[in-house]
């Protein structure tokens, strides 16, 4: 058995999971104070990005995908196993995601693009270094290109928002 508890939580300005517009979004994660220390945060300042290992908690066990299915249920794409996509309703509803690190406070990290709602658990910090980087060409499908178009965008413009289980 593995045992994991979070050591900070997300604090965000949204608090349902939309799908896109994520760079738009400014928040903070909170470590622990009975835990930690700002030691333990010291250096993190130096980078520029990190990234944050994370719980879809709100996810609910009858919710969870382990087979294949279109991705936020667009019959366009191709239907495909769940370790070949990003959706939150995976079987250990775990998230992973590089935001870049605006500000070290204390035991509070500013960050923006963290895809990740209000109170959301963290299970990890870890600065972002180009060595642990992709190495070699990287090859996708063009499917994942037409579903990340928007994810990222900063216009908060208005679209179709579609949820990603």
């Amino acid at each position: 058995m593995i045992e994991v508890a979070p050591i900070a939580w997300v604090k965000s300005p949204r608090t349902e999971p939309l799908d896109d517009d994520w760079d738009a979004v400014t928040s903070t994660i909170t470590l622990d104070g009975a835990r930690f220390t700002p030691d333990a945060v010291a250096g993190l300042d130096a980078f520029s990005h990190i990234e944050v290992v994370y719980v879809f908690d709100r996810v609910e066990e009858t919710d969870i995908h382990t087979g294949a299915r279109h991705p936020r249920g667009n019959q366009d794409w191709p239907r495909i196993g769940i370790f070949a996509q990003r959706g939150k309703a995976r079987p250990n509803r775990i998230g992973v995601t590089v935001c870049e690190l605006l500000g070290v406070d204390g035991l509070t990290l500013t960050v923006r693009g963290l895809d990740a709602i209000d109170g959301t658990p963290v299970l990890d910090i870890k600065p972002y270094m180009t060595e642990f980087a992709a190495r070699g060409e990287i090859r996708q499908p063009a499917w994942s290109h037409e579903l990340m178009a928007g994810y990222w965008q900063l216009d908060g413009s208005s679209r179709e928002r579609l949820d990603t289980t």
